[in-house]
């Protein structure tokens, strides 16, 4: 692997952005450290054209949010051929989508809090819809990650506000039964729990300041758990990403409720690498530093869609000007 040119995949067109260039910088430095070939690559609308004239053989998948954790990159580079870290194109778009997880989390036995879908012709009505369904409750949209967008509602007044300023971000909600606990994330790589952390954020929830600011949050490694619950965490986020169909490092969010019930939340395909990032914090109690962690993400990089026919990668050119979208035919061989 040392000897191929690896592009880390940072920036992107989702409100995570600058977490993607900080996941990026973090793990650009760390590969050049380890003595990899390793270039970053900023990407927005013209992604295909950046990759292209990067001349990458491997991609390090850095992008949080759409366009980048959902499959929309995934896809592009399995028909450029090019290798790239994490889930496929299925797992990333199941994962990334909050009611289609969810669903399969229900299909697989794993216990996930009560929850319904609001879509924008439900705005005109949303407390009818709501009905009995009660309160406290979390809104959510449905394809945003790192809590853009998420709130909690204890009224049928928040809920209206909640829902209104969730819009801003997709047309499609989920809401969400509030389950007060525990909140625990586990690092899986492969189809191996790493271990656990224990959030205990100063706010109301692990909101996106809370993720982001680490005087708002405080961290146990491992979690504040019993032996045998700890064991029913760890493989309860097993088997999520298993169920999602997910590949190297994913990230397990889950509520452990008062009286000790697990809940799946969500999957993340493509967890942050930034210094206040969980998946790292896990690692280093493993026994694994951030170097040694990245370096095992990248080597699990590979072809999905393409595997069984072969790779067929298109030759790389630069292109350059105004006319380059319109000159950029790809060679084969």
């Amino acid at each position: 692997m040392k000897n191929r040119r690896i592009g880390v995949l940072m920036g992107g067109l989702s409100s995570e952005k600058a977490i993607s260039l900080a996941t990026g910088e973090a793990v650009l430095a760390s590969l050049i450290d380890r003595g990899y070939d390793a270039h970053p690559v900023f990407v927005d609308r013209d992604v295909d054209l950046a990759i292209r004239q990067s001349r990458i053989e491997v991609a390090f998948v850095a992008l949080h949010g759409r366009f980048g954790e959902d499959g929309c990159v995934q896809g592009l580079l399995e028909t450029l051929g090019i290798p790239y870290t994490g889930s496929d194109v299925l797992a990333s778009a199941l994962a990334m989508n909050k009611v289609k997880a969810k669903e399969l989390f229900r299909l697989h036995n794993l216990p996930t809090p009560p929850y319904y879908v609001l879509g924008r012709e439900d705005e005109v009505d949303i407390l009818a819809y709501h009905g009995d369904f009660g309160y406290p409750v979390m809104v959510k949209p449905v394809t945003e990650g790192s809590s853009v967008g998420v709130a909690i509602a204890r009224t049928p007044e928040e809920l209206c506000v909640a829902c209104e300023r969730a819009f801003v971000f997709d047309d499609e909600l989920l809401v969400e039964r509030f389950v007060r606990g525990m909140e625990v994330s586990v690092a899986v790589l492969g189809q191996r729990a790493l271990g656990a952390v224990e959030i205990d954020p100063k706010r109301p929830f692990y909101d996106f300041g809370a993720k982001y600011s680490s005087t708002q949050t405080e961290y146990h490694v491992p979690p504040r758990l019993s032996p045998e619950r700890y064991r029913g965490v760890l493989t309860q986020a097993v088997r999520a990403h298993v169920a999602l169909g997910c590949s190297g490092a994913t990230r397990v969010d889950l509520i452990v409720s008062e009286i000790g019930n697990e809940y799946v939340l969500e999957v993340n395909t493509v967890p942050g690498l930034t210094p206040t990032s969980l998946l790292p914090k896990i690692a280093s109690a493993a026994g694994m530093s951030f170097d040694d962690l990245v370096e095992a993400v990248l080597l699990g990089a590979r072809l999905r869609a393409t595997r069984e026919r072969g790779e067929r990668r298109g030759a790389s050119r630069a292109y350059e000007g105004q006319e380059r979208r319109a000159n950029s035919v790809v060679e084969h061989h």
